[in-house]
């Protein structure tokens, strides 16, 4: 997933789609391309969201080596950015249908009652909001966007945590995931 959607065979067209622009209290501010949204380090918006398969299973993915950010690394959600005018919600739905290559998926669900705003490294920052959905169809990714994908268990996507190259948007919103699970004493 990572901060930016499709970015790569439809870069030009990827550039020029118009982004909500928002300030720190998530309130929309301008709209504006995201190729310049990128350029600038503007703030915009995001969704991640962690899909399972019927084995609750988590789809695991490395991008591509053409990605706009975060290039060959791993991540432990599909997603991207929300388009302008568009709700998190419906662009979790679209992002996960997307990237995950099917149609008919279930309405994600948000994980957190709060969205969170990620500074680091890529591209400026990102208001955040974090889904899970159940995905039963045989998965069919964007070979522009995913060089290598699998559902595997938590705990192993936990044991390599320290080893992969995670895209670090990702790993953060899982972080917050692991941390507000155990405060409420809730397992995968």
């Amino acid at each position: 997933m990572g901060a930016a959607g499709t970015d790569t065979d439809g870069a030009a067209d990827a550039r020029a789609e118009v982004l909500d622009v928002v300030d720190e209290d998530d309130q929309v501010v301008d709209r504006v391309p995201r190729g310049e949204v990128y350029a600038r380090g503007l703030l915009h918006r995001c969704v991640f969201v962690l899909a399972r398969d019927p084995g609750d299973r988590v789809f695991v993915h490395r991008r591509t080596a053409t990605k706009l950010i975060f290039p060959s690394r791993y991540d432990m959600f599909v997603g991207g950015v929300v388009g302008a005018g568009e709700s998190y919600d419906d662009a979790a739905l679209r992002e996960a249908e997307e990237e995950l290559g099917v149609s008919g998926l279930p309405r994600p669900t948000p994980l957190f009652r709060f969205r969170f705003l990620y500074r680091g490294e890529g591209k400026g920052g990102w208001w955040s909001a974090v889904y899970e959905v159940r995905c039963a169809l045989p998965v069919r990714p964007q070979l522009s966007e995913v060089a290598w994908h699998d559902f595997v268990p938590e705990e192993e996507i936990d044991a390599r945590l320290g080893s992969w190259d995670w895209v670090p948007d990702g790993l953060e919103a899982y972080r917050r995931l692991k941390a507000f699970r155990a405060a409420r004493g809730v397992s995968p």
